[in-house]
């Protein structure tokens, strides 16, 4: 049986030289960035792209069997008032180091006062303040899937203490403590880091409220590059201004690119970056689709199935 792909994506061609150097059996590809300009979608059972334009064309391909995503979060598909009668595969295993860089980055940064230090050196000051460590320090991760488990062995590497916040899972030996769903506010406490990338689930939204907010010590520091969804971004914003919390580092937002008047533009302490923290490159992702066409042919289950009732 011949096998009809599309590829679609803003970098298309890459992605298809990239499945095309693989030398697969019985796969014709067409390939696109611009779901407008498509052509035959209808033949084509197999797909691989971004989601969000994935999205667009889906009632289009009305002989999709597979979907492999090139995102780790896949929820322009999980819209109730879209389509589901088809497997759908998102990326995981490809983004743990690139998150890990994100973040220890900006911890290690909070740690040794390099805007301080920077700031010192721009005005001539011979700034004598000590910087801190990350050795013995407390980082609780929200989500311990691949991507929390690769921050967990990062953590580790720097000698700090972890706890786990999952819906059920204890999968990860990096992990010293885990907690689950009634033991949110317990898990906050006394936490120097708060790391979440969770994936956005009715279980996980707004789940950094007021209330865990409040739980945190004054010397914690946010990092969110999961989902802008997880946190409730008014109490955030007013726990910053009330110096609640020692500071956040923001990549992901509720609504993106985050309005120019939004008030997490004007918060102290806080660092924003625009949806950069790990993106998807087609080298590392390609051998994600590779690997499940090889296993569609062999009749083997594929890789990285996402539920959609569960949304990962």
């Amino acid at each position: 049986m011949t096998h009809s792909l599309l590829i679609l994506a803003r970098n298309a061609g890459a992605y298809h030289r990239l499945v095309d150097e693989a030398r697969l059996p019985d796969l014709q590809i067409r390939s696109s960035s611009d779901p407008e300009h498509i052509t035959g979608a209808s033949e084509c059972d197999l797909a691989f792209g971004e989601p969000s334009l994935l999205a667009t064309v889906l009632p289009k391909l009305t002989s999709l069997g597979w979907l492999q995503a090139t995102w780790a979060g896949v929820e322009p598909l999980l819209d109730p008032k879209l389509r589901r009668d088809y497997v759908l595969t998102n990326a995981r295993g490809v983004f743990g180091g690139l998150m890990s860089e994100y973040v220890f980055a900006y911890l290690l940064a909070h740690e040794r006062l390099l805007l301080q230090k920077h700031a010192s050196q721009q005005a001539r000051q011979w700034d004598k303040t000590a910087p801190g460590t990350l050795r013995g320090k407390l980082i609780g991760i929200v989500g311990v899937g691949s991507i929390g488990a690769a921050l967990a062995k990062t953590a580790k590497h720097f000698g700090m203490r972890v706890h786990g916040y999952t819906r059920a899972s204890e999968t990860c030996a990096d992990v010293d403590l885990y907690f689950h769903s009634d033991q949110r506010l317990e898990f906050a406490r006394d936490l120097d880091y708060l790391v979440t990338v969770a994936p956005n689930t009715t279980g996980t939204r707004q789940l950094v409220d007021a209330a865990f907010l409040a739980a945190l010590p004054a010397r914690a520091v946010f990092v969110n590059p999961g989902r802008g969804s997880i946190v409730d971004e008014a109490a955030l914003a007013a726990a910053l201004r009330e110096k609640r919390i020692a500071g956040a580092v923001l990549d992901v937002f509720q609504t993106e690119p985050l309005p120019p008047t939004h008030e997490l533009w004007r918060a102290p302490n806080v660092l924003i970056t625009s949806h950069t923290a790990a993106l998807s490159h087609p080298v590392d992702i390609a051998p994600v689709f590779v690997e499940n066409y090889r296993r569609l042919l062999r009749n083997e289950p594929l890789n990285y199935q996402v539920d959609f009732e569960q949304g990962y």
